[in-house]
């Protein structure tokens, strides 16, 4: 499918938004207390003020007490209105530092233009980041616009995916879980750390899901638990297929050429290759092709 090959691509461009070090520095002048408040406050900002349950619900795999920690405490110190201010800023700071004139380059022209249909086709019924984000006003430069438009489908399909999850009936704990255990991942503590969650609660979703015969008895994932997430992941990318088919296979291939060469730009800068990010591997890989 073509939803899982672009959400590759076009994940680091949007993923600067909160990896960058001029996005950093934005949410610092904030008077943001660390990374974590600045990104939660970056990310729900589109929802307004909202408490800490609507934010861990929407972004569904951090534990409540770790979104707890900055939200609604972001909220005293800026309003959602100044996160995004901040955050369009950062934004712009960081592509600037990496593509420099390219900014304004025939290939960003381009990518904003295709990146842009796609992102109007892209669904929100039942997606509220994404409806969030579609409410926003387009921002004008072409490198701002390709941002606001891999926004928008990355939320729609992140919206998508918790859509699959839930409907699998693996908890905000248990996918995570599940995904180490598929893809092999050996930093169990950083996984844990990362979302805020503790390694007593990692215990008990490995026996859930050794009870529900996902896992065995040494923790590894079973033949279930493997088409279990493959069907997760099937789901997902079925959801998130719509702006493709709009944008048409010519379109779509175009704007995965340039978007493969953006990638590599920003993966050579060493924005956006986050661990325990599960993307990162296969980000590395695509940049060094």
């Amino acid at each position: 499918m073509s939803a899982r090959r672009m959400w590759t691509l076009y994940e680091p461009y949007h993923g600067v938004t909160y990896f960058a070090p001029q996005a950093r520095a934005a949410t610092d002048a904030l008077g943001c207390r660390g990374g974590w408040m600045g990104y939660f406050g970056l990310r729900a900002a589109p929802l307004g003020a909202v408490p800490a349950e609507v934010v861990a619900a929407s972004f569904y795999n951090f534990k409540l007490s770790r979104v707890a920690r900055a939200i609604p405490t972001a909220w005293t110190i800026a309003t959602p209105e100044q996160f995004l201010e901040a955050r369009l800023a950062g934004v712009d700071a960081g592509l600037r530092a990496i593509f420099g004139d390219d900014v304004v380059g025939d290939d960003m022209i381009e990518a904003a233009q295709l990146a842009q249909r796609a992102a109007l086709a892209a669904p929100i019924a039942g997606r509220p980041l994404a409806a969030a984000n579609v409410a926003l006003p387009w921002p004008d430069p072409p490198h701002l616009v390709l941002w606001h438009a891999t926004t928008i489908l990355r939320e729609s399909r992140g919206d998508g995916h918790v859509a699959a999850l839930v409907a699998a009936g693996l908890d905000p704990v248990e996918t995570l879980v599940a995904f180490a255990a598929d893809r092999e991942v050996s930093d169990q503590q950083g996984w844990e750390a990362w979302r805020g969650w503790t390694a007593e609660d990692w215990a008990a979703a490995q026996r859930r899901l050794r009870d529900r015969g996902l896992m065995d008895k040494e923790n590894r994932i079973t033949a279930d638990g493997s088409r279990a997430r493959h069907d997760v992941e099937t789901r997902t990318d079925a959801a998130a297929e719509l702006p493709w088919e709009v944008l048409g296979d010519a379109g779509t291939e175009r704007l995965a050429e340039l978007m493969t060469g953006f990638l590599r730009r920003i993966v050579a800068a060493g924005v956006g290759v986050i661990k325990p990010h599960p993307m990162g591997l296969d980000l590395v890989k695509i940049a060094g092709e």
